[in-house]
């Protein structure tokens, strides 16, 4: 990824030497463990992804699971757009960052009442999870996120072909997952 003034959300489901090499070439990297942790060999992928993560200060979030960061010592949590839950049940003498992810107003009004403090929109570009009738596209993008006050971070199928577009836009962060996986 080119542009270094950026925040980097990078969604991680495993790691392997391609992965930490990527992610080590990006300045401000944040990672958010996107996978499930219940069952032991996640349990083990996860130490291993948060001690890569310790050991090179890099900020770490578990998705959904308060219980989880908590035990993980995490920097926060991501909410996705699939969790509506108002209450996460986080005590205030916590310090967690909540990032949370949305498609339309409505989700980000229930993320804003989750008390997330960065907001990712999606999708922005086109990628293989959404149509291409639900692609937001810089304009739609800046509309929709216009009045927002959170931090607005732009989510789906940014690429180095179109990271570009992106300073079109009035985010200061970008989430990222497919690019991350390349060589």
């Amino acid at each position: 990824m080119r542009f270094r003034h950026y925040k980097y959300y990078i969604f991680v489901s495993e790691l392997n030497e391609t992965i930490k090499k990527n992610v080590l070439k990006i300045s401000k990297p944040n990672l958010i463990l996107n996978f499930k942790i219940v069952e032991e060999s996640s349990l083990t992928l996860a130490k291993n992804i948060i001690k890569f993560c310790k050991t090179h200060q890099i900020p770490f979030y578990i998705l959904n699971n308060v219980k989880i960061a908590k035990q993980l010592n995490a920097h926060g949590i991501y909410v996705s757009a699939n969790n509506k839950k108002i209450n996460l049940s986080i005590s205030s003498s916590i310090k967690f960052k909540l990032i949370g992810s949305a498609h339309n107003q409505y989700e980000y009004f229930i993320k804003q009442k989750q008390n997330c403090k960065t907001i990712m929109l999606s999708p922005i570009f086109y990628n293989n999870k959404y149509s291409q009738n639900q692609i937001l596209n810089p304009i739609k993008f800046n509309l929709i996120s216009l009045n927002w006050k959170t931090e607005v971070c732009a989510l789906g199928g940014i690429s180095d072909d179109n990271i570009n577009k992106i300073k079109s836009t009035k985010v200061k962060s970008i989430g990222i997952k497919s690019s991350i996986y390349k060589k």
